[in-house]
């Protein structure tokens, strides 16, 4: 095991009605005027922002509003967040729905209290200062209300890219997991793939005797596996909801991930496909998973045997263990599609003669050095072959 630091200040707030608080939460944690910051018709037709903006009134704290956050959140917004909170004298910013609007929200926050553009962020400078952000969790996948992480895309260029820094770990987070059971099946099953994926990022790894987090990311694991068909299946299933908003955040937070390298080529090869076809980031990853770790299995095909065998079921095979890591490739990408989830490039609208503009903009956009680096180094043939995988 790795050398490592570990801060996780957030307060989590979980529980049915727990976002008529959110007033009383910003108060302890410092707030005076407060951006609220949403996507769009969910949060306005289920009466949630009514909610929030009572709560909010009821502890004489002031607001200001800005909608209009979308999927893969895009620059534009953040740039007029940073520009409508230095107006206001904004000094909390509270984020009212998925892990877009979080991750959105994040971007806003360190780009209000920098001198520079926000971006530079988003090309490896790390954030060490924000103004503070709260969250209203309106489903679980992305794990930003426990993170210290923000993916935006920018719309020079459409790079699609992720910052860091512990500055901007939520201050608290409420989570209502009755909050979710407005989602479909589909958005539901996004979900549930992306925490998987969150999962499986720091499972690959090259670190040796690194146990303890091995077995919590496969008890979150074998969790969603139980949980996400019933999720999947009955929308109103509350304990079910429960269950994986959790979980959601337990495999974000990095408590699974510390002590340990991790992987994340996963995340970086499906960017490229939800910033050009503007795909579901769950969908995107479902797809690419199987495809990488089909490609890179042999980097340690006794990790992928070891997953096989502790999650999903399979017998091992000491003689050929890379059939027992096949198998449990094959496993977890059979368990994607009866989720709902699509299986290759046809069903997720993306081309196969855009391979190598994806191959381009993945390993030499924004300044990259034409490779990308996790659990096994892929350069542009690597990435171009992952994608073939993919059709």
């Amino acid at each position: 095991m790795n050398n490592f630091t570990f801060y996780s200040p957030t307060y989590f707030a979980f529980g049915k009605d727990t976002e008529q608080e959110a007033g009383a939460y910003v108060k302890r944690f410092g707030g005076t005027k407060v951006l609220i910051h949403y996507g769009g018709g969910s949060v306005v037709r289920s009466g949630l922002l009514e909610r929030v903006k009572a709560s909010l009134k009821k502890e004489d704290i002031p607001y200001v509003e800005l909608g209009g956050v979308q999927p893969n959140p895009r620059s534009g917004l953040v740039y007029e967040g940073i520009e409508l909170c230095k107006k206001e004298d904004v000094d909390f910013i509270l984020a009212v729905g998925g892990g877009s609007t979080i991750d959105s929200a994040k971007a806003i926050a360190a780009g209000v209290v920098y001198d520079g553009d926000f971006w530079d962020f988003y090309c490896g400078k790390r954030i060490e200062n924000a103004l503070p952000v709260g969250t209203i969790l309106t489903i679980s996948a992305a794990g930003s209300e426990g993170s210290p992480d923000t993916v935006i895309t920018n719309e020079n260029g459409m790079y699609k890219r992720g910052a860091s820094g512990d500055a901007i770990r939520p201050k608290f987070s409420i989570l209502n997991p009755a909050l979710t059971q407005t989602l479909s099946p589909y958005q539901t099953a996004c979900g549930i793939t992306d925490i998987m994926a969150h999962l499986y990022e720091r499972y690959l790894t090259n670190t040796k005797e690194v146990e303890v987090t091995d077995r919590q990311i496969e008890a979150l694991l074998l969790t969603m596996v139980h949980e996400g068909p019933r999720a999947v299946e009955d929308s109103n299933n509350y304990e079910a909801r429960a269950n994986i908003m959790w979980a959601g955040m337990m495999a974000h937070n990095n408590s699974c991930g510390v002590g340990r390298s991790q992987d994340w080529n996963s995340h970086n090869i499906e960017h490229e496909l939800s910033a050009l076809y503007d795909c579901a980031h769950g969908a995107g990853l479902a797809v690419t998973m199987p495809a990488v770790f089909t490609y890179v299995m042999e980097q340690d095909v006794m990790r992928f045997a070891q997953v096989a065998v502790r999650v999903w079921g399979c017998q091992m095979d000491f003689e050929h263990p890379e059939v027992t890591a096949k198998a449990g490739i094959e496993a977890f990408r059979n368990f994607l599609i009866s989720i709902g989830m699509p299986k290759n490039f046809e069903e997720l609208g993306a081309k196969e003669e855009d391979i190598p503009k994806l191959v381009d903009v993945l390993c030499n956009g924004d300044g990259r050095p034409g490779y990308i680096r996790g659990f096994v180094e892929l350069n542009e043939e690597d990435c171009a072959n992952i994608y073939k995988l993919m059709l």
